[in-house]
This record gives C-alpha cells, structure tokens and sequence, in this order.
C-alpha cells in the first residue's frame, strides 16, 4: 500500500477480514477475496466491504443472502474458467451466471466490480495455452458486457504474466510471488534480471554443537554417517516450521561464512550441519535463504534442492517461526528468524 497498490487480494475470507480487522478500511484498500465455500462468512465479508468472487450460481445465491441479512449491498466479481480447471464458471455456464449477476444488479442488491481469470501456464513463454486463454477471457468479458454488466475492473495476470505478458495486465495485475522478490520464471531469469530483490530472510541461532567420531550416524534413519572424526550443528527448525523433509541431505544453509548442507533426515523440529574440520558455538548465526548478497543461499536453492518451487519455499514458514520486520526506510529486508 505504501508503495502505491490500492487493491488486496486474498484466497480465504478470514485472511481478508484480518485486513480489515487491522485498520485497513474501505477507504485505504479493496480486498478482494476468492475462495469460498457454503460454510465460509459470507454476511461478514459483506459488512466489511470486501469483494467476493464468484464462480457459480450457488455463490451468488450466498452472496444475495447476505445481502439480505445484512442490508447492504455486495460487491462481486464473477470468474471465468479460460483453461486453469480449478475455479471459474466453465464457457457453458458462464451465460447463465452473467444473467443471473446482471439480475441481481438491476434489483439493487450488487455490483458486479470485476470480472476475471487465472493462466495456467503464463511460467513457460510461448505456450499454447496462454493465448487460448486470452483469447476465451475476451469473449467472456464481450458476453458479460452485451448483458449489460460493466464492471470497473478487469484482471488476469498473475507474477509471470505481469512480468511476461503486458498484453494481459487489462484493469489491474496480481503479483503474488514477484511481492517477496523473486522470479516466478527462473528458467528466463532471475530476481536481477526482472528488477526484483528478495526480501525474506529465514535464519537460526544454533542450539547445539559437538564433536562426534567417524561412522557416526546422524538423524533418523542414519541416511547420513560422519565420514570422518567431525563437528555437527544443530539448527533448531523443521518440517513442523516448514523446512521441507525431502531437503534432507541437499538443503543448503549459510554458516561460518560457507555454504553448507543438510546432514541426514531433516526432523519435526531441527535438523544438523557437518561442519567438517570447522569449528561453531551455540547461538552463531545459521541462514537458510535469503536474498544471496553474501553467498547465502536463495529460496531457488531450497527449492531445487526440495523438488519444489519457490513459492512453497516461502509459504510454508511456520507460524511459531517468529517474524521480524524491517525496512522502515522502504530499502530493508524483511526477516523471519527461527529458533
């Protein structure tokens, strides 16, 4: 917001009715929220003034309930489903969603503010799919409009389509992954080639470290057996913090001024480092990721190392992992720093 975005975007409702829980008013910020089910607060979301999306009638009947009960009028924007599979109104029921929206509108009860899509493969350039997609959202929003709905925002672009495809950027653009800095399309480029820095550091204080002799094994399962007489560290975070366990023996971490690697099994609550011949004290400073400024590895590594991408890398950092915020000058990086 202080960078100048005036719209939110959320998947669940209680994410956007935290926002506003936490002084973001209508007036600072649109929210947009879009992923509903039955049971989901709908008469909340509606007296906060947060938009809803909608992707199939039985939605929109929850969100004129709501309007009901409470009131007040709603604002909606409806999905289409342009080739993603998962939300969104599929092209044969799209028509009877818009007449049934455009309906509602004329009594009063909503405003229909958007209509949008998601790509599914906007990460791989020059795929088919891509312009089949435009091309199927452009007819949704002709159709929507021939019914008479004229909505104030347009929206399909998600980090690589905003970054790759100025085409699809329509009203508004919703960047998730490139907001922590980070390239959704490594394979083109990275961070530097896009702009784009990170600005999420995990880090540790060691809560352990000892000698052990050659042959020992290490964490469960043993995948790991000291080589030689060796030094191990213990890094108090895990699977349960969301280091991922398929990182064991390849995550990278950042220690003593090298690069180093997970030794054995990564566990619930902390994993260990073989230090070799180098020696550490409990507390040091141990870095998982971060923007790579020092050597230190990046959320790509760790996700290379996993399997995975980095969007999962940076998500699934643990609530107990506590979160430090820096920046005050607009050029600091953000930190969460566990044990």
């Amino acid at each position: 917001m202080e960078a100048g975005a005036t719209w939110l975007g959320t998947a669940v409702p209680q994410e956007a009715l935290a926002l506003r829980a936490a002084g973001i008013g209508p007036d600072q910020a649109r929210i947009l929220c879009w992923l509903w089910t039955p049971e989901s607060p709908w008469e909340q979301v509606v007296a906060a003034d947060i938009d809803i999306s909608v992707s199939g009638e039985w939605a929109l009947s929850r969100v004129v309930a709501a309007v009901r009960a409470t009131g007040r009028p709603a604002r909606i924007h409806l999905k289409a489903d342009t080739g993603l599979g998962r939300n969104g109104a599929q092209p044969h029921d799209w028509p009877g969603l818009v007449r049934a929206a455009r309906a509602a509108e004329a009594e009063g009860q909503l405003t229909v503010s958007g209509v949008w899509s998601h790509f599914a493969c906007a990460d791989e350039p020059g795929h088919p799919s891509i312009e089949a997609q435009l091309v199927r959202f452009r007819e949704a929003l002709a159709m929507a409009e021939a019914a008479g709905l004229r909505p104030e925002v347009r929206h399909m672009a998600n980090s690589p389509a905003t970054l790759l495809l100025p085409q699809a950027h329509f009203d508004l653009v919703r960047p998730g992954l490139a907001q922590y800095g980070l390239s959704p399309v490594p394979e083109v480029g990275g961070p530097a080639d896009f702009g784009l820095r990170p600005v999420m550091t995990l880090r540790a204080r060691l809560a352990g470290v000892k000698t052990v002799p050659a042959g020992h094994g290490v964490s469960y399962g043993h995948s790991y057996v000291t080589p030689t007489d060796t030094t191990l560290a213990l890094v108090p975070l895990g699977y349960a913090d969301g280091v991922p366990r398929h990182a064991s023996d390849a995550g990278p971490v950042w220690l003593g001024g090298k690069w180093r690697t997970v030794a054995g099994r990564v566990a619930m609550d902390q994993f260990v480092v073989d230090l070799g011949g180098d020696q550490a004290e409990v507390g040091d400073e141990v870095v998982l990721f971060g923007p790579g400024d020092r050597g230190e590895p990046t959320a790509e590594d760790w996700a290379r190392a996993s399997g995975t991408i980095s969007y999962e890398i940076v998500t699934r950092i643990g609530p107990r992992v506590p979160r430090r915020y820096t920046g005050v000058d607009r050029t600091g990086v953000g930190e969460a720093g566990g044990g």
